[in-house]
């Protein structure tokens, strides 16, 4: 096994490309590994944080006309942009979608979707065995069971794939919040999809912009 560590295997938002895979009513219809509506929320913030740090991002669905459109909370945050659709059910065989990463020039590919066991497994595979830098966000993925979503990442760990969550992975295109050209939009992400700690960012502001009364000057 290849260990992935040291300040290089970092992610930096310039070496990136997310590629958002089958975020669909079918496939939120059965998933049973996570909460839907927490999934919807992380792979909503997956997609504005790559927007805000200038990561290509590919939209790809399979079949959409009977699986559904791609959620719009992910569509809207690329308004115009074209969703690849397949009918294969590993997008790494689908020509169009890796066209489409290899022309961004980038290297470290970056993989969320519905489900993990499947449509996640498949193209990591695949990718990781041709040369790619493959990282899978765990929480905007889920499985139909527990158990299947756990059994698909342990498959892909085995494979060689890098696991992370969305803000894990914000926190690492982020790096170092001397870097201001990214900080104030990362910051409207977290306030609208990271929950207590967003709320609690509002009520620091708030405290900070409360005039001092009166009586305790």
């Amino acid at each position: 096994m290849t260990f992935r560590n040291g300040l290089a295997s970092l992610l930096r938002p310039e070496d990136s490309v997310l590629v958002l895979i089958d975020h669909q009513p079918y496939q939120l219809a059965n998933l049973n590994s996570h909460d839907p509506h927490m999934v919807v929320n992380n792979t909503t913030a997956l997609a504005k944080t790559a927007k805000a740090f200038g990561v290509p991002t590919i939209l790809t669905s399979v079949i959409a006309e009977r699986g559904g459109l791609i959620f719009p909370q992910i569509t809207d945050v690329f308004p115009g942009q074209e969703v690849i659709d397949r009918t294969f059910i590993n997008t790494w065989q689908d020509q169009k979608v890796v066209d489409a990463v290899k022309a961004t020039g980038r290297k470290q590919l970056i993989i969320a979707g519905l489900w993990t066991e499947i449509c996640v497994a498949m193209p990591t595979i695949q990718a990781l065995g041709e040369g790619w830098d493959v990282t899978v966000i765990t929480d905007a993925s889920g499985g139909t069971s527990v158990e299947a979503h756990e059994v698909g990442i342990q498959r892909m760990i085995a494979a060689g794939a890098n696991m992370m969550t969305w803000l894990a992975l914000a926190s690492e295109w982020q790096r170092d919040w001397a870097r201001t050209e990214h900080a104030a939009e990362l910051t409207n992400v977290l306030i609208q999809h990271v929950g207590g700690s967003g709320i609690a960012y509002l009520w620091e502001q708030q405290l900070l912009n409360t005039p001092v009364p009166r009586a305790a000057r």
